[in-house]
């Protein structure tokens, strides 16, 4: 028996999803979705690079650059029958799945109402387009096809026995109003719960701030906060991670006889960052994009990872970006706007940001991942860069991917 993509069309509702939590729903569903396309520019070498989720055959999501979160959703091949669609407006079916049933333009009208004109139906949060693949798509490969999908085209003539072959969902905007399709999504209710900024301090912690921004704050702090705390703060993590390996116990400037270590503090901070990462259970808040390697004696917080979830690299839909931003000091006690730089800023830029006046050449080591992650990138080769009390996980094209705080 052929499944049967049930769509229940909300205009405007559960967008603003994130990117991870979608991917995760369909990993649960394989057997509806057994094939998507992650796109995405490879050629750029920003972190704000838009992700296109292709489910073959009828769906097209487009997710946001800076934070990853679902913009507009398309659904397309209305007649194709692998899978047959079965579209529904408040509880009233608009196409049932049958073979050679199509919605109509008289079919829209008749229960969405008037509308401007243009080249198709325009409703606020919904358009129903009659082309497949032309301007208005994301059926096309270009950014010009993506944004006319909520764009209101020239007049044309009115048949109301015009086929509609695409439905593009977007967040409503007002009469007439031309949006851009890469633009943030608007805050809401999709994002309650999820992080939308991190404020780092470095020898200090992590604040991050919830939707809605009206949420208390969770602050982590180093060798203070306790399992027990993330617990409430944060909920159980969703996994819990113990992990020992002597491999790294070679960079060990301080060793028994027995291999053990008598203190890592001695080390250089990558060389203490990648040790410890061995020894030290994880805490893993996959949906925040959060690690947090708590002691294994005390039950505090030791260090903490935060991830860029940048497309392309080898940690890639592991976890849900975090929105980092590294937070300087303040030029004097008045100044309400401390000096920060952010997950889309460069290496060099950070960098330069974290070695002050400075202008030592940090020292790094090389990660591969492709044995313990199992990845088959073209490369899945990183370095890892120390600073004081931070080390950054950097990409061969200066994107970080990581910030380590200890």
């Amino acid at each position: 028996m052929v499944a049967t993509l049930d769509v229940d069309l909300r205009p405007g509702r559960g967008l603003g999803t994130s990117l991870w939590t979608i991917i995760d729903i369909l990993r649960h569903n394989s057997t509806l979705f057994p094939r998507v396309e992650i796109k995405y520019d490879a050629a750029s070498e920003s972190a704000l690079s838009p992700i296109l989720l292709h489910i073959n055959p009828h769906l097209d999501l487009l997710f946001t650059g800076r934070h990853q979160r679902l913009r507009t959703v398309a659904l397309r091949k209305l007649t194709e029958p692998s899978p047959p669609v079965t579209l529904t407006y408040k509880d009233i079916v608009l196409l049932s799945g049958s073979d050679n049933e199509t919605i109509r333009r008289s079919d829209i009208s008749k229960y969405f109402g008037p509308t401007y004109p243009g080249e198709g139906l325009h409703y606020p949060g919904v358009s129903f387009l009659f082309d497949e693949d032309g301007p208005g798509g994301m059926g096309g490969h270009s950014n010009d096809m993506i944004v006319g999908a909520i764009k209101v085209g020239s007049p044309v003539q009115e048949d109301r026995q015009r086929e509609v072959k695409r439905i593009v969902v977007s967040q409503a905007c007002g009469d007439g109003v031309e949006t851009d399709v890469l633009d943030d999504v608007a805050e809401c209710e999709s994002m309650a719960g999820n992080v939308g900024q991190a404020i780092v301090k470095v020898h200090d912690g992590v604040i991050l701030h919830f939707y809605p921004f009206t949420s208390k704050p969770v602050r982590i702090q180093i060798g203070i906060t306790s399992a027990q705390d993330l617990t409430c703060d944060l909920g159980a993590p969703l996994r819990i991670h113990y992990r020992e390996d002597d491999r790294m116990a070679i960079h060990s400037r301080s060793k028994t006889l027995d291999g053990s270590d008598d203190g890592c503090k001695s080390m250089h901070p990558v060389r203490s960052y990648i040790y410890s990462y061995y020894i030290l259970d994880f805490y893993n808040y996959f949906q925040f994009g959060v690690d947090c390697l708590m002691s294994s004696s005390t039950h505090l917080v030791q260090k903490i990872i935060l991830h860029t979830n940048i497309p392309g690299t080898p940690m890639f839909q592991r976890y849900q970006r975090c929105p980092w931003e590294i937070e300087g000091e303040p030029e004097d006690e008045e100044d309400d706007a401390p000096p920060r730089v952010k997950f889309t800023d460069k290496f060099d830029i950070i960098s330069r940001f974290l070695n002050g006046a400075s202008k030592e050449t940090m020292p790094s080591m090389e990660l591969d991942r492709m044995e313990d992650e199992r990845v088959t990138l073209p490369s899945p080769t990183t370095r890892l860069v120390g600073f004081d009390g931070v080390v950054l996980e950097v990409t061969e094209a200066a994107q970080v991917v990581t910030v380590i705080l200890f």
